[in-house]
């Protein structure tokens, strides 16, 4: 009896010890439970936030690329407005063409009435002539440009000429000829005659003489070129500006 009465008294006085160290049980699974939910918070945290950071920087970087693009765009268009003013070409008076010039495209079409023909030329922008090598002294001139046309000569019975020509300051050249013929398909394979150059000399110049007095003449395309010219550069910088516009937005 005295021996159980003993071993109450020392484990009623080891339990307070016990709590006093270790806590209650409640505060101790507490403790357990703040700890762990921190440390999930923390790998969450890195796991999840530190991707979204690299995504920002990436986002920043193309930032930055199209402001620069844009600069470049910008003094572009400066250099451009500047050859626009120095080329501009309007048509002048008893030009014996009407001009048919629809922006965003890369064509000109002039028409005219000769007699009982309708003349029509297709003007494409123009082309840097190949040129022979120079000395040094005469670096500083001006490449020569052409333009490439198509010249369509058509009456009422449907059939039309139609000339390739190549048009460079103060010459033409005939580089073909064909006859048009309205029945026959677009992709049917017609004989359009023989290389142009392997035409007789003479029927070549009756040609020219042709083409000379329905208003092909030198004088009209040494004005379609410088024409085509300043086209080329209005195209470019519309081009310019919409290129701007884009990436700006």
């Amino acid at each position: 009896m005295a021996l159980t009465l003993l071993l109450r008294r020392a484990t009623s006085a080891a339990v307070p010890l016990v709590t006093r160290a270790v806590g209650p049980r409640r505060a101790v699974h507490t403790a357990i439970s703040t700890v762990g939910k921190c440390a999930l918070s923390r790998e969450l945290n890195r796991r999840t936030f530190v991707p979204f950071q690299r995504f920002s920087t990436a986002t920043a970087k193309k930032s930055s690329s199209d402001e620069s693009l844009i600069q470049v765009l910008e003094s572009e268009i400066v250099c451009a407005e500047e050859d626009r003013s120095e080329e501009q070409v309007d048509v002048p008076d008893g030009f014996p063409f009407e001009v048919l010039d629809n922006s965003g495209e890369r064509t000109v079409c002039l028409t005219r009435k000769y007699q009982d023909e309708i003349i029509s030329v297709n003007v494409d922008l123009p082309n840097a002539l190949d040129q022979p090598e120079h000395d040094d002294e005469d670096e500083g001139e001006e490449s020569q440009t052409s333009v490439p046309m198509v010249v369509s000569v058509s009456k009422g019975n449907g059939l039309c000429l139609e000339f390739g020509i190549t048009a460079s300051p103060d010459q033409i050249s005939i580089d073909s000829l064909s006859v048009k013929k309205p029945e026959v398909p677009e992709d049917e394979l017609a004989y359009e005659g023989p290389d142009y150059s392997d035409l007789d000399e003479n029927l070549q110049k009756a040609f020219e003489k042709y083409l000379e007095i329905r208003g092909i003449t030198t004088s009209t395309t040494n004005f379609m070129l410088s024409y085509m010219k300043d086209k080329d550069n209005r195209e470019y910088l519309q081009w310019l500006r919409e290129l701007k516009n884009f990436v700006a937005k």
